[in-house]
């Protein structure tokens, strides 16, 4: 998964960047960006706004990614990741009807535990 500073990194240089151009467009010393894009120093939010207009995202992407990201940092079953995956290019009749067999079999397994 790529961390937020690889994402800056990334970002910065897909748009033909240097660390210098972005440091003064977000008004940040040079030393400090390389401290964000290398040291895994996280930046304030004033900071993360500044970097989201100039690259034209959300601050949400720049912190977790795409929902692909999102969805390998949280489960960690790549079955399952690529079932839902899967599930996602259903039409919506179809995912209606697996979301319900996930409802239902979580129910399922929440009332054997009251029981036992």
């Amino acid at each position: 998964m790529i961390d937020l500073g690889n994402r800056i990194q990334q970002i910065r240089k897909e748009l033909g960047m240097t660390q210098g151009q972005l440091s003064t467009q977000i008004n940040i010393s040079m030393t400090q960006l390389v401290r964000y894009e290398n040291k895994g120093v996280q930046p304030p939010a004033d900071v993360l706004k500044k970097l989201s207009n100039v690259f034209g995202t959300s601050i949400d992407f720049l912190v977790n990614g795409d929902t692909n990201e999102k969805a390998k940092a949280s489960l960690k079953d790549n079955d399952l990741l690529m079932q839902f995956k899967q599930v996602e290019n259903l039409d919506d009749e179809d995912k209606s009807v697996v979301k319900r067999l996930i409802d239902a079999f979580i129910a399922k397994k929440q009332i054997q535990k009251i029981v036992a």
